[in-house]
């Protein structure tokens, strides 16, 4: 497998990429993107830091790609819609520099109370203006913090250490866990009236474009200091430098910025009260190495199978997770692909109720495996895991997932309905001791059926002689029986068999079994 590196990364991550056998790494930063979008084909692996633009042009030509990886926290130059729909895995590194932004958040809060860039700089002109740079302390201000991830939870630590008193807006935080950290949580208008400082820790999204605006700088105090070490564009600069000119806040300090690099005449050089610095908050020596080594490792085990986390566009789970849930995924596009084959008419529904112990674990890769398998029949390489329930949703299907805590006759037990315009057919699953997959219910008919390889689905009257006369006609094709599973309504009722052949059975040979007395219905099923 091919892994391209298009940015400058640290050598310990090369190294871990290096060491696999499996593995051939190329480093190659500084690419144009046409360059990129020529060689993307010929590698199964993409890692990235924020110079690397992976956009839909560039997707669309990655035929062989299974993951892109980011040495940082942001995905915002990468076309996750295409990504997804691509099937290719995006993950960031999002522990990796939480210590190195939240400590330069920290430096920057500092900086531009104390005025130190300026002092700094006239000092250095051959200047002695000790009184001109008198600042604040932030023994007792209040922090405003938006977003209380691992960054901001990190800056609210440090800044308790300095005395001051932590207020903060996230909406996807409960009361509870903040209490416990001593922060006072409040709606967003609330924070931007009240605090002292307010430090921005979201990431960038539709939904924290121009987050801070006009509107938001007219409700904060003349005191209030803004801080940004999270992405450009959450703060809209053309208001913010208006704030500044009209003195309705006391001052600002930026790492990131709408357009970098930031260009030489840009409105907020001009001031004084904004510190400025090139994108810093990763860029410490310890943060580069973290951050090349959690990437490195996080590709290496999507790419051997051994787990999926931090991933942005597929559930993460841990190497441990994903050896319980494995049987559990292959049991489902087992499942998925076999009711495809057989359920009648235009799908709109599937319906996934999982039951047992194992609604202990994330089931998401388990319904994307299901909504893949019931998928893949129809739209062939169109569709795979990662954007199974993307392309479901697309065309109209809806796709629920039930978590029961009904007793069932099985102890973890895999549910699953395919709705269409003309039927609902519904497969039981499980797995059996030795974590095989296997179906045991086929609509109301309990079976003990192996979903593997090539089978026949066939329907047939009560009688006796059928399980000859389907053995005798499959020999004299030179087909071979695995195994037959077959169960019935009731006595003389209807029966379902499944039976597991050695190989593809000749469409002759199909017809002959659908001219076979008592035969309802015959279908060839490769799983």
């Amino acid at each position: 497998m091919k892994i391209l590196i298009s940015d400058k990364l640290a050598q310990e991550g090369i190294n871990i990429l290096k060491s696999v056998k499996e593995f051939e790494v190329d480093s190659r930063s500084g690419m144009k993107p046409e360059e990129l979008k020529g060689i993307i084909k010929n590698y199964d692996a993409l890692i990235i830091r924020s110079e690397t633009n992976v956009t839909a042009d560039i997707i669309e030509q990655a035929d062989r790609l299974k993951v892109i990886g980011r040495a940082g926290v942001g995905l915002d130059n990468v076309d996750l819609k295409a990504a997804t729909k691509k099937g290719i895995v995006a993950m960031n590194t999002p522990a990796g520099n939480t210590t190195s932004t939240a400590e330069h958040t920290m430096s920057l809060i500092l900086a531009l109370s104390r005025n130190i860039p300026a002092a700094c700089a006239s000092l250095k002109s051959g200047k002695w203006e000790r009184s001109k740079f008198t600042g604040v302390e932030l023994y007792g201000k209040i922090l405003g913090i938006i977003g209380l991830g691992r960054i901001g939870s990190t800056v609210a630590r440090m800044a308790k250490s300095f005395g001051m008193k932590i207020i903060a807006y996230d909406p996807y935080l409960s009361m509870e866990v903040a209490g416990k950290m001593g922060i006072d949580m409040m709606e967003f208008a609330d924070v931007l009236q009240e605090a002292d400082y307010i430090t921005i820790h979201v990431p960038k999204s539709h939904e924290t474009k121009s987050l801070i605006g006009e509107k938001e700088f007219g409700l904060m105090k003349k005191t209030a200091r803004v801080i940004n070490c999270a992405r450009g564009g959450i703060i809209d600069e053309k208001a913010l430098a208006q704030a500044l000119a009209e003195e309705r806040i006391a001052g600002c300090a930026l790492d990131v910025y709408e357009k970098e690099p930031l260009a030489a005449d840009h409105p907020l050089l001009k001031f004084d009260n904004c510190v400025v610095t090139p994108h810093l908050g990763a860029s410490t020596s310890e943060a580069q190495i973290n951050v090349a080594i959690e990437i490195a490792e996080c590709v290496r085990n999507a790419l051997l199978g051994r787990g999926i986390i931090n991933a942005v566009n597929f559930p993460s789970v841990s190497a441990q997770e994903y050896k319980i849930l494995e049987p559990y995924i292959s049991l489902g596009e087992r499942m998925g692909k076999f009711a495809g084959q057989l359920v009648n008419g235009r799908i709109q529904g599937i319906r996934i109720t999982y039951s047992g112990p194992v609604t202990n674990q994330k089931l998401a890769p388990v319904t994307m495996a299901l909504v893949f398998g019931v998928l893949s029949p129809i739209l062939g390489e169109t569709i795979n895991l990662i954007n199974s329930v993307d392309c479901a949703r697309e065309r109209g299907i809806k796709v629920e997932e039930i978590i029961s805590t009904q007793e069932e006759e099985f102890l973890n037990l895999v549910s699953l309905e395919v709705i269409s315009d003309k039927e609902t057919f519904s497969l039981w699953g499980t797995l059996s001791a030795n974590n095989k997959p296997r179906i045991v219910k086929v609509n109301k008919i309990y079976v003990e059926a192996i979903p593997e390889g090539h089978m026949l689905f066939i329907n047939n009257h009560d009688r006796p002689g059928i399980v000859g006369a389907v053995g005798t006609i499959l020999a004299a094709a030179q087909i071979n029986i695995g195994s037959i599973s077959f169960g019935r309504e009731e006595q003389g009722g209807l029966v379902v068999s499944v039976v597991n052949v050695d190989s593809e059975v000749p469409t002759q040979t199909i017809e002959q079994l659908k001219k076979t007395k008592d035969i309802l219905f015959v279908k060839p099923i490769k799983v």
